[in-house]
């Protein structure tokens, strides 16, 4: 059977599971009542937040007042599940319900005197930015703000929203962005050389980064950082697929990646690993949060993670840093002040620049080991990020809450390189480096305040966010002389090479990027099955340097819908305007206008067990006006050449995510697109997979075995191909053939706060590329993906 079939018969199977999963895995209770119903219960003491909920739920509850005195709730605002609803009231309380039957409810102390207990035991806690998915155990989110800014279940958006959880990235060891990427359905990543990755979704490169759910501008230079960040300070990793205008403002169409950090606890609580893999690949954690007082007015939280590694690349090694702290303080009982900061620092020698070049003089393919490294020994690009961002909270009497928000974030890079770049000699093997000093860096601000809540309108209660924002980002950079140094011959080529003097600054750079917006978008319940989301931003845009652009009053329009069909699924619509602007230039060397156009997305979502299990099912399509299309390289000015093309994207995208029965986690994705420019239907960016698969899950074995969990997945890509030339100028197609990439995990928990994580990845020791056909200094280059490697990882709660 083709990989391409397998993927889809694999993705089929795989919704069909999810289709199914209500029948064999039902067996509770709570589980029978999976539909979700709108609650608005205030906060006040615990006992009387219980009863207007019963009372709401339409269920007998039953307890002794004792538990719930001097005890206080937040109550309950939005669509629940009768038993997530109960969830989320008593969390951290140390209470949890049974139901007897459907109807009847008894309220009880949590269970700690049995270890299988203590392995399923669950938490759940939301805030503004949606579900905390730390000690979920889940691989779905309960809640997500990030499309719309309003608190919704992903069946309530009317978007596709994918997201990476905690406990996702700790079951396959996923510590750096990089690997969350590798494991998100619909994402592909293009590593150019060892210390530069690229994101791509829906055939687009991905730019648009937000941290706890604000945008911070990025200027396409987006390894400064961003591309570099360690997972130890977050919570969960969000991409919302398509354009998101309205939380972003401008942006491309693929997606947007909303990184979201750690909250700190409310109990005492922490962990330690001591992790040890291929090529020497040492790794520590520590991570710790609680309260700073007796009340728990005041909490924190401090996490730090040190990497030491090598690379199946030779002398190639790298050191990463990451720390990051955060303070909460409940001024009063409905206000809270949050501080927080991290930093970020990569430290590697032996960077290469670019791969390999892909042919000799004779025009020869350039066969050589994974492991070559074209980068000399003393070359190094070293990356670094800190950020420090405050907020405030406030819940209001009447159900509304707001927040603002400020971050200043740093990010840099300093260069410097030597790589060979230049075609070898067929019969000596001799060739250049490329060499040079550069540094690069950013400084982003972001201050948004907004505020949401419910409304009566009509006899009926709808909800709405308005938010005002300012964005700037500064860049400044600076180089030296490019200076070529000989290599005697590649096949011997150890990294050693001298390093040269580049002389003083050849040239400066300076760029910066402002905007302003005001925005709101409303949810319309028309009835209790149809809701109605309508919004829109208003941007002002400026960048100064040599692009000098402005773009003042560009309305960027959103609306949603979405219908419940039964009490498990729902029919979904979405449009939103593309706005984008650009700092490609033309053959005359004039800026491209800005990439417009529209965005949309229809199909079909799924939950069950109280979102404890979600799918989709979805149609996107996207038109453009301005794309900008690569279509020569100008040697007079050292600079690419682009051509404003119309184009339209086409496809489907298939995911499920969470829980199939108790124990048994899942997270896949099936996508499949074309992008044709509209005069000649020729395809575009071809250099990104049509059909690409992913899946990944594990199981919890039962009964005695409960302390060993075994999962695994893989990747499928479809073929991709790129158009080019030979090292004699002759027409070439470098070509990707469609591959499989598998990866297995394995943990036993020793104790109830010890365990031990084996995770194997690329199982088969699959040849690929990473990257291909890029172009420097005039010739091809290639790079391969990461062979076989495994990394066993020791982790201790506490």
């Amino acid at each position: 059977m083709k990989p391409l079939a397998v993927a889809i018969l694999g993705a089929t199977l795989i919704f069909q599971q999810a289709l199914l999963a209500p029948l064999f895995a039902a067996g509770s209770a709570a589980r029978a009542d999976s539909a979700s119903r709108r609650f608005d219960v205030a906060g006040g003491p615990l006992g009387q937040v219980l009863g207007q909920y019963a009372s709401q739920a339409d269920v007998v509850l039953s307890f002794d007042a004792s538990l719930t005195t001097g005890r206080h709730s937040d109550g309950l605002k939005g669509s629940y599940g009768i038993a997530e609803g109960f969830a989320r009231i008593l969390a951290g309380s140390g209470l949890e319900v049974r139901f007897v039957d459907e109807r009847t409810v008894l309220l009880q102390k949590v269970a700690e005197d049995s270890a299988v207990v203590s392995l399923d035991a669950m938490r759940v806690e939301d805030n503004a930015l949606g579900t905390i998915t730390e000690q979920t155990k889940s691989y779905t989110p309960g809640t997500i703000a990030t499309a719309t800014r309003l608190v919704l279940t992903p069946r309530e958006t009317p978007q596709t929203v994918t997201v990476v959880t905690r406990q996702h990235m700790d079951d396959f060891n996923l510590t750096n962005i990089n690997k969350v990427m590798d494991h998100t359905p619909g994402i592909t990543r293009h590593g150019t050389d060892n210390y530069r990755s690229y994101y791509y979704a829906r055939g687009y490169e991905i730019r648009n980064f937000q941290y706890d759910g604000i945008p911070v501008l990025s200027d396409g230079t987006n390894f400064m950082g961003e591309t570099t960040s360690d997972m130890i300070q977050y919570d969960r990793v969000e991409v919302i697929k398509g354009a998101s205008g309205l939380t972003t403002g401008a942006g491309n169409p693929g997606a947007t990646i909303n990184l979201v950090r750690k909250k700190p606890t409310h109990k005492f609580s922490g962990h330690a690993t001591a992790e040890y893999g291929h090529w020497d690949n040492y790794r520590t954690e520590w991570d710790v949060g609680g309260p700073l007082v007796e009340s728990g007015s005041i909490r924190g939280r401090f996490a730090t993670a040190f990497q030491d590694q090598q690379s199946y690349m030779d002398h190639f090694k790298e050191q990463r840093r990451a720390l990051y702290g955060i303070l909460e303080v409940d001024l009063s009982p409905k206000t809270m002040l949050t501080f927080g900061g991290n930093y970020d620092k990569t430290i590697p020698t032996g960077s290469s620049s670019g791969g390999t070049p892909f042919f000799d003089s004779h025009n020869n393919e350039v066969n050589i080991s994974r492991s070559f490294n074209p980068g000399a020994s003393w070359s190094r690009v070293e990356q670094f990020s800190h950020a420090f961002f405050t907020q405030l909270d406030h819940e209001f009497d009447n159900g509304w809450s707001s927040r603002v928000y400020y971050t200043f974030q740093r990010n840099a890079y300093d260069a410097n390189l030597g790589s060979i770049k230049f075609t070898p000699d067929g019969d000596t093997g001799s060739s250049e480096l490329l060499t040079s000093q550069h540094r690069y860096k950013t400084r982003s601000q972001a201050l948004e305040a907004y505020a949401r809540g419910p409304f009566e309108l009509f006899g009926r209660t709808h909800e709405l966010a308005v938010g005002v924002s300012g964005y700037h980002n500064h860049l400044k950079g600076s180089g030296h002389n490019v200076i070529r140094v000989p290599v005697d011959n590649i096949w011997e080529w150890n990294g050693r090479a001298e390093r040269p003097d580049w002389g003083g600054i050849l040239y400066r750079a300076e760029d910066r990027i402002n905007q302003r917006a005001v925005y709101a978008s409303g949810r319309f319940s028309l009835s209790d099955d149809l809701a109605v989301i309508l919004g829109g931003r208003v941007t002002n845009y400026r960048r100064g340097g040599n692009s000098n652009m402005r773009e003042t009053g560009e309305v960027v329009p959103f609306a949603g819908i979405t219908y419940d069909l039964n009490d498990n699924f729902s029919l979904y619509a979405s449009y939103t305007k593309i706005f984008q602007p650009q700092s490609a230039r033309d053959e005359s060397y004039a800026v491209l206008d800005p990439d417009e156009g529209d965005s949309y997305e229809g199909g079909l979502k799924g939950e069950w067990f109280n979102g404890r299990l979600n799918a989709s099912l979805a149609y996107f399509e996207i038109r453009q006006d301005n794309r900008a299309e690569y279509v020569g390289w100008n040697s007079e000015r050292n600079d690419s050449i682009y051509e404003a093309k119309k184009a339209k994207t086409k496809g489907i995208e298939l995911e499920v995510s969470g829980e199939l029965m108790p124990g048994w986690n899942i997270q896949a994705g099936f996508t499949h697109q074309v992008i044709r420019e509209d005069e000649t239907n020729e395809k575009l960016t071809t250099q990104e997979p049509e059909n690409q698969f992913k899946l990944y899950t594990t199981y919890r074995l039962p009964g005695r075995l409960s302390k060993i969990t075994i999962g695994g997945g893989g990747t499928y890509q479809g073929t991709t191909w790129h158009d080019g030339a030979d090292a004699l100028g002759n027409e070439h197609q470098f070509k990707n053939e469609a591959y499989w990439l598998v990866n297995l995990m394995g943990r036993y928990q020793i104790t109830n706060n010890l365990s031990a994580t084996l995770n194997v990845n690329n199982l088969f020791d699959k040849y690929y590329y990473s990257n291909y056909g890029e172009r420097w200094t005039g010739i091809a280059t290639k790079t391969y993906g990461e062979p076989r490697n495994m990394m066993l990882t020791t982790r201790w709660d506490f």
